[in-house]
């Protein structure tokens, strides 16, 4: 079984990878990075490669946006530390992958056999696991059912890893809360 399992939570610009990538820089000298952010526009390619220059150049990165624990199961051997950043780009990417109109049934199947995964592969390892995921239901309900469906069904995620976690960290303004 893994030598533990932290999930960090928080909102957007909480400081949660930072926080995580601090962690996993302290717990391990072997350090396995995934990434599940996909380059979908300008933005979110410029957020990416600030992600990449931040990150220790020794650490052995995985871009997986999906099917996160076959990507895994060649390399998290060899790790101290797994980090994964992050689930809530994992739940929308797996979301996404379904036919429209999405259903809450599809999607809680389809997300529910990645969090699954993910479970096993790390019960089965040695490695220490960081997750990083947003806590998405603090704010406005969104305003279009997708959006609903999406806040729902992270929030069962963030249950479900929150639940298998030795560690809760919840991150507000940079700052690090231990809730387990």
């Amino acid at each position: 079984m893994g030598r533990g399992l932290t999930l960090i939570l928080g909102g957007a610009r909480s400081g949660k990878s930072s926080h995580a990538q601090q962690l996993a820089a302290e717990r391990g000298s072997s350090v396995v990075f995934v990434a599940t952010a996909e380059p979908s526009d300008e933005e979110m390619k410029r957020r990416i490669s600030r992600h990449r220059t931040g990150r220790p150049t020794d650490w052995q990165t995985i871009e997986a946006p999906l099917e996160v624990a076959a990507a895994l199961r060649a390399h998290s051997a060899k790790a101290d530390v797994v980090l994964l950043d992050c689930l809530t780009l994992l739940t929308s990417n797996s979301m996404t992958s379904l036919p429209e109109p999405i259903s809450e049934e599809a999607a809680e199947e389809r997300v529910g056999a990645e969090i699954d995964a993910l479970l096993t592969e790390y019960a089965a390892g040695d490695a220490e696991w960081i997750v990083v995921s947003n806590e998405v239901g603090l704010g406005l309900v969104p305003p279009y059912p997708l959006g609903r469906l999406y806040r729902d069904v992270l929030g069962r995620v963030n249950q479900r890893i929150a639940a298998a976690a030795d560690r809760v960290i919840f991150m507000v303004a940079g700052l690090p809360i231990r809730i387990k």
